[in-house]
């Protein structure tokens, strides 16, 4: 069969789908990848045939613009309060998120991907879960679709808040469906609800930590890929001492102006204890340090699949690579939390005894000191990290899966509207 993975151009979150990717090929499925132009060198640079549509979405730099204007959408996704859940509550966030994210990196794709995949005709279309051109594009030439998640369910979950809260207030209002429908029937189909949410979901959260969402789910085990990586001399070798590694992601600077929390006092406070710290900073961000303790080392890329494993913590921002490749290496961690699911995943983690979070305006150096002596001293988080971990490795890997998505595809495949 034929199947198109799509991602808006974030690479981030594209990295996770490129295992099943291979999966895919290697069972003799042809297969693609669709994005923005900005993807198509990471897509190649993964063995991938890639397939630029449309043009590049300015996510990053609307964003930028709101926080240097103060006007900062402060929507939380992950609310679950059913107080804070009203129609008044959530109708004005929820338009927002359709305003600010959906639209603004799907409109530069939709009519590519569309136009692409009518000419194409796949069989499955493999969608991250806010690139909704995805779903448009795979009814109008009538192919299956699925979800990929490189986080918490938290898009449909708000979804489900917002349709409920919208039917007890008796409104018609419904900003996705109405933003989806005119480019849905743009190309002769109507709007339903499974494009939100896909046909199916492939997700690789442990069941443990999963949200309670009515939707069909496959577990998928998480095999880690962090792109183009050469292993350093220094890492071909077991450390002598615990190992710490800091990584905070590249969209903070890459898309934004930098970290969320003080990586000089972090690195401050931790100088005088008797571990490795490994910190992965670019080179701009590394030259703005104005002290480098002598138990720090400054990398600017390593391979996070590689380092992970000779690790005693991991601290990080609650990414999707570097939470769940820290969970398949059973290392406890840090999450130093802020954006999206980031707090919520933390809080989670930490309910499951196998890390600690904090909010990033309460992570200042001595607070991070006093959380990472924790995980190096108490074992109950290691033990807690292995039982993740082991629950994890239970889960259907990428080849395990492919037969499940066959009959998926079989089940859901339509005919194509002309």
């Amino acid at each position: 069969m034929r199947v198109l993975f799509t991602s808006y151009a974030e690479k981030s979150h594209f990295l996770g789908m490129v295992p099943l990717a291979w999966a895919l090929r290697n069972a003799g499925h042809e297969v693609r990848v669709a994005s923005q132009p900005e993807l198509t060198d990471v897509i190649t640079g993964a063995g991938l045939t890639a397939v630029p549509v449309g043009k590049n979405h300015g996510l990053g730099r609307l964003l930028q613009l709101a926080k240097d204007t103060g006007q900062e959408k402060d929507f939380d996704m992950a609310e679950n309060r059913p107080e804070m859940l009203t129609w008044k509550q959530i109708k004005t966030g929820y338009q927002g998120h359709v305003l600010w994210w959906c639209r603004v990196v799907n409109d530069p794709m939709v009519a590519g991907l569309t136009e692409y995949c009518r000419q194409w005709e796949p069989d499955l279309v493999i969608w991250e879960p806010l690139t909704y051109a995805g779903s448009i594009a795979a009814k109008a030439c009538g192919a299956a679709h699925a979800r990929f998640m490189w986080g918490l369910d938290l898009t449909a979950r708000m979804r489900g808040h917002y349709l409920r809260a919208r039917q007890e207030e008796g409104v018609a209002t419904d900003a996705l469906a109405q933003w989806m429908g005119v480019h849905a029937r743009g190309f002769g189909v109507p709007f339903s609800e499974d494009m939100t949410t896909g046909q199916f979901t492939i997700d690789y959260t442990p069941t443990s930590l999963r949200l309670d969402v009515p939707l069909t789910y496959l577990p998928l085990r998480y095999i880690p890929y962090n792109g183009v990586a050469v292993v350093p001399p220094w890492l071909q070798v077991p450390p002598t001492r615990p190992r710490v590694c800091l990584t905070l992601g590249t969209s903070a600077t890459e898309r934004l102006d930098g970290y969320s929390v003080p990586v000089q006092d972090i690195l401050t406070s931790l100088a005088d204890l008797d571990i490795e710290v490994v910190a992965t900073l670019p080179e701009k961000q590394q030259g703005e340090l104005t002290h480098v303790p002598g138990n720090v080392r400054l990398v600017s890329f390593v391979p996070l699949h590689v380092l992970a494993p000779t690790c005693s913590v991991m601290i990080h921002h609650g990414g999707g690579g570097s939470f769940s490749t820290s969970v398949v290496n059973a290392v406890p961690q840090l999450i130093l939390a802020d954006m999206f699911d980031a707090p919520l995943k933390g809080e989670l983690l930490a309910r499951q005894g196998a890390g600690l979070t904090l909010h990033s305006s309460q992570a200042t150096g001595p607070r991070v000191r006093e959380h990472l002596l924790r995980l190096l001293n108490e074992p109950s988080f290691a033990e807690a990290a292995r039982r993740l971990q082991q629950e994890t490795h239970a889960t259907p890997g990428p080849n395990q899966l492919v037969p499940e998505l066959e009959r998926l595809t079989a089940l859901h495949r339509g005919t194509a509207v002309s």
